[in-house]
């Protein structure tokens, strides 16, 4: 409530009294500014916001507030408004410019795939009176904006209570804060609902209730590679020359590309850190991102993304592969050309059909690797992955362990995620095809006599 900072981010565990917070702070600052107080609740679709606009009835109505339905919004005594509306995507931010507001409210962030028509709205945050504009926004960990989220808000201190500052371009500087939400600070729920810390226990999965309980950012619930391994992530060290290399490439302008560089474990290899990197291992061992803020990219031409590639590629590089859009023509040379590089397209299969193997599918089988599966589906640690990464490829390990599954199909993930980081790595794993093999009981034959008559092994892909 007293938070003065201009950007607030409260989040964390369910129950923590998020929205209240907003709708608390919001008749505070009524009461304070009467009628240049303006607020807007944003949520993502309109059924959403009919708790919220519940919940203020309860509030602002024995205040003395009016609500009108039709305008979807609540006036004070003092003439303060607050208005509900529906922000889905980067053109809906569009509607808004032009007006004007105190204070910008938005609810569950981590709905929003990236932050752009957040973004856009700062620029309705004035006011001709010298009223402290505010944006405030809440959020649980999960949902297609989690890794954005996390990256602008609890990555830099995961305690939060910090203020962090950024330099814009003229100079002036930013401030933002992490406020931690928690259910134990939430006195009211936990007196008079004592058993809703019992229904988030129940609610689901250890990494949900990690998520909704504790507020912990470093789980995902419903993940779509809910396979990947810390064991994945290593120190860098000297790649060996004799080991096969290959680069990947995702193009984007406006959303990030992504270049990656992979070396093929020749034989097996333990690291400094004693890490056993078994043959055939995918190792990506560098990566160039194309973005200035979380799924925003650089718009540079393919002439500068390929030079940019060359400057940064000092080894023999053995294959290419890269999305086929990048060849397609349409009255000139193709990006590929124009880019001046040996790339040949990629298979982007991304789900397997009649049997046909998936990219996907061929990600979750390198990340897999040799471990196992117990009867609940559940993976054991009795094995290693066959694919990782160095730790200084922070895109990819910001992005691909967040990435959701599609909604309208669950062999898919999200295609409005921030996915192009783990496209580059599916085109490598579909370059490089690995299966396991496993050695299976002795198998004995028998004469018609039933007398031992052959003895062997059999070899079958796992």
């Amino acid at each position: 409530m007293n938070c003065p900072v201009k950007e607030i981010f409260y989040g964390g565990a369910r129950g923590g009294g998020k929205t209240d917070g907003m709708i608390g702070k919001n008749a505070i600052k009524a009461s304070i500014y009467g009628k240049d107080q303006k607020g807007v609740f944003f949520r993502k679709e309109l059924p959403q916001l009919e708790a919220a606009i519940d919940r203020c009835k309860q509030i602002y109505l024995p205040l003395g507030w009016k609500w009108a339905e039709q305008k979807k919004t609540f006036t004070s005594p003092g003439g303060s408004t607050l208005k509900f509306r529906m922000l889905e995507r980067d053109a809906d931010a569009e509607k808004y410019q032009g007006q004007d507001f105190t204070d910008v409210y938005m609810e569950e962030l981590t709905n929003y795939a990236s932050p752009t028509p957040i973004n856009r709205l700062r620029a309705t945050l004035r006011s001709a009176v010298g009223i402290p504009c505010q944006l405030h926004g809440t959020g649980n960990p999960g949902g297609p904006g989690h890794h954005w989220v996390k990256e602008r808000y609890i990555d830099p201190n995961p305690a939060g209570l910090e203020i962090l500052e950024e330099e814009l371009p003229n100079g002036a500087t930013h401030k933002r804060i992490f406020i931690p939400a928690k259910l134990d600070d939430n006195l009211k729920l936990m007196e008079l609902d004592p058993d809703y810390e019992n229904n988030l226990y129940m609610s689901g999965s250890e990494a949900l209730v990690k998520a909704w309980r504790w507020g912990d950012w470093n789980v995902v619930e419903g993940a779509f590679f809910d396979c990947w391994h810390r064991r994945m992530v290593h120190k860098p060290f000297l790649v060996p020359a004799d080991w096969t290399k290959l680069v990947s490439f995702d193009w984007g302008s406006s959303k990030p590309f992504s270049v990656q560089w992979w070396a093929v474990v020749a034989d097996d290899y333990t690291t400094s850190e004693g890490v056993l990197l078994p043959r055939g291992y995918l190792l990506c061992y560098r990566e160039w991102y194309g973005a200035k803020a979380p799924d925003v990219g650089l718009k540079l031409t393919a002439e500068a993304v390929g030079l940019g590639i060359k400057q940064r590629t000092t080894e023999k590089i053995n294959d290419w592969v890269a999305d086929p859009a990048i060849f397609k023509e349409d009255g000139g040379p193709s990006q590929a050309e124009r880019m001046g590089l040996p790339f040949r397209g990629a298979d982007n299969t991304r789900v397997g059909r009649l049997g046909h193997m998936g990219g996907w599918d061929q990600m979750r089988s390198r990340m897999v690797g040799t471990r196992t599966f117990d009867d609940n589906g559940v993976i054991r640690d009795d094995g290693v992955p066959m694919m990782g990464y160095f730790n200084t490829c922070k895109a990819s390990i910001r992005t691909i362990p967040s990435l959701q599954h599609d909604p309208n199909k669950a062999e898919d993930l999200n295609t409005n995620s921030e996915d192009h980081a783990a496209d580059s790595a599916r085109y490598a794993c579909m370059s490089r095809p690995w299966r396991e093999k496993r050695r299976t009981a002795e198998i004995i034959h028998v004469d018609v006599w039933g007398r031992p008559k052959q003895t062997n092994h059999s070899w079958k892909t796992a």
